[in-house]
């Protein structure tokens, strides 16, 4: 049971299943490329000796072939005759048959010399009974089998008078242990079967040295392509147990952990970049949403704290009614405030799950703008500040109620954090299927330290900038909105100068 477990997490494992996979293909090519060697030299050992044995098969045909036929009186003659002749009678034979003491010429003996490393012999079968004619290194085993079927009668269609009998090609060779050889049937006329053969246990102890090179070698770039491939699959797969072992830390709690890969244009070193920018922007919305709960513990418990410490006394001792409704007044103030906060956070929480429903309605955006303006005159006129408008009709796609809201506040932030005196300047205008909304004031400006954070939550970098009852949601509610809608919205400012807020939508959306 624990080899089968071990086995399971081997597979399971990619390193293992790539070195596995990488393992087999490597013997396979070796294998391949290994056998294809051994083939092509051992066709080649065999082709060299198959043309010495047809070249010595041919030198024997052409010294036994008889002499051509002299007449028909020739081919009458009486197979009783003897058919030898004298060494010393030089007159040819008058029969096409072979010659009874027969011999060999010097020069194809001399192919037979047993000095050879093939140790090439020979051996001439008559089918008439007589002896054999063979080399003494022709092994028993080669002359023990005769062919003494009867030759078919001759005939002067076969081989016509004046005419030599016709040789044949030698026959494909044979291997018989270790011995190769041409066994051949000679035609009418010849009356014998001629046998050429060479030993080949040369070259089988060639092939078989070549066979273990051939394993060592294979065996060496087994043994190294196994090792690098090993080297390499680690190699490769560093970053993947890098990945895992910052994963591990960062679920434990650890945010602030980074994987570092040496290789960053790598598949993984992309990988790695991307997975740190997803943990970057986790540890940021961890840290948001702490410090967006302490926020809004913090501004809950002012309002909430207000109404404890009215009613604690309210009780604590006996008040006229003028006491009482100055009491009730306080915490329905407080409680007005908590109201106010709580739909903030509760609308905030829709636009982030996606759950606040837009309406997609045609609608004069100037219009609605010109509604907020007039909304916040008199808080404009209060401070003495002038509202200047520049915008003419535009319609776009979207939620008037909503968009209403984000005027409001833009125009309100912009007439409370004004100069006194001092100015607010509204345009719209159409750039390549935007409404670009334009709200600059000429008040005390931002710092820049705190530009960049102005539209988180509860964030409120000066406190010169903290009006009654602001909590920091405004502006946060503002970007949802504008975003849930397709549009994009942002801020420049410069201190002593003035703050813009230029608003983005989309006409057709």
């Amino acid at each position: 049971m624990v080899i089968a477990l071990s086995d399971m997490k081997i597979f399971n494992s990619i390193k293992w299943r790539l070195q596995i996979w990488y393992g087999l293909i490597l013997v396979s090519v070796l294998t391949g490329f290994g056998l294809t060697a051994f083939q092509l030299e051992r066709s080649r050992q065999f082709r060299r000796i198959d043309e010495e044995l047809q070249r010595r098969f041919s030198a024997i045909t052409m010294a036994i072939r008889p002499p051509p036929n002299r007449g028909l009186n020739a081919n009458r003659q009486s197979p009783e005759r003897p058919l030898g002749r004298r060494p010393d009678d030089l007159t040819p034979p008058k029969s096409g048959r072979l010659q009874t003491d027969l011999h060999l010429p010097p020069q194809v003996l001399a192919l037979f010399d047993t000095s050879d490393r093939n140790n090439f012999f020979y051996s001439i079968e008559f089918r008439d009974g007589r002896d054999p004619l063979r080399s003494t290194n022709a092994p028993n085993s080669f002359v023990e089998t005769r062919d003494f079927s009867p030759s078919p009668p001759a005939a002067d269609s076969v081989n016509p008078p004046d005419a030599r009998p016709k040789i044949p090609q030698p026959a494909t060779p044979q291997t018989s242990g270790m011995i190769r050889e041409i066994v051949q049937k000679m035609p009418q006329g010849m009356d014998a079967v001629v046998r050429v053969g060479c030993s080949i246990a040369p070259e089988m102890n060639e092939l078989q040295i070549t066979a273990l090179k051939l394993a060592g070698v294979g065996g060496v770039v087994l043994f190294f392509g196994l090792t690098g491939g090993w080297w390499l699959v680690g190699r490769a797969l560093k970053p993947v147990a890098i990945i895992s072992t910052t994963a591990v830390k960062i679920s434990a709690g650890d945010l602030s952990q980074r994987i570092e890969v040496d290789e960053a244009e790598s598949e993984l070193g992309q990988l790695a970049a991307v997975l740190n920018s997803t943990f970057a922007r986790l540890e940021s919305a961890f840290a948001q949403q702490r410090q967006f709960a302490s926020d809004a513990a913090h501004e809950l418990r002012t309002p909430v704290s207000v109404i404890l410490t009215q009613t604690q006394a309210a009780l604590n001792r006996e008040r006229d009614a003028a006491g009482y409704k100055q009491t009730v007044e306080a915490c329905h103030r407080a409680a007005q405030r908590m109201r106010k906060l709580i739909e903030a956070l509760l609308e905030l929480a829709r636009y982030d799950a996606g759950q606040e429903v837009l309406k997609r309605l045609t609608f004069d955006f100037s219009r609605t703008i010109a509604g907020c303006a007039d909304l916040v005159q008199p808080l404009a006129e209060d401070r003495g500040v002038k509202i200047c408008c520049d915008f003419s009709p535009l319609e776009i796609i979207g939620d008037p109620e909503r968009l209403e809201q984000v005027v409001t506040n833009l125009l309100t932030n912009a007439i409370q954090y004004n100069q006194p005196a001092g100015e607010v300047t509204v345009r719209l205008a159409a750039e390549v299927g935007l409404a670009v909304l334009t709200i600059a004031d000429t008040g005390q400006g931002i710092a820049p330290d705190d530009l960049p954070r102005v539209f988180e939550r509860f964030y409120r970098g000066d406190k010169s900038r903290t009006g009654g009852g602001n909590a920091g949601l405004g502006l946060s509610i503002c970007k949802s909105i504008i975003e849930a809608h397709g549009g994009t919205i942002e801020v420049m400012s410069e201190q002593n100068i003035g703050t813009t807020f230029i608003v983005r939508l989309p006409i057709q959306s």
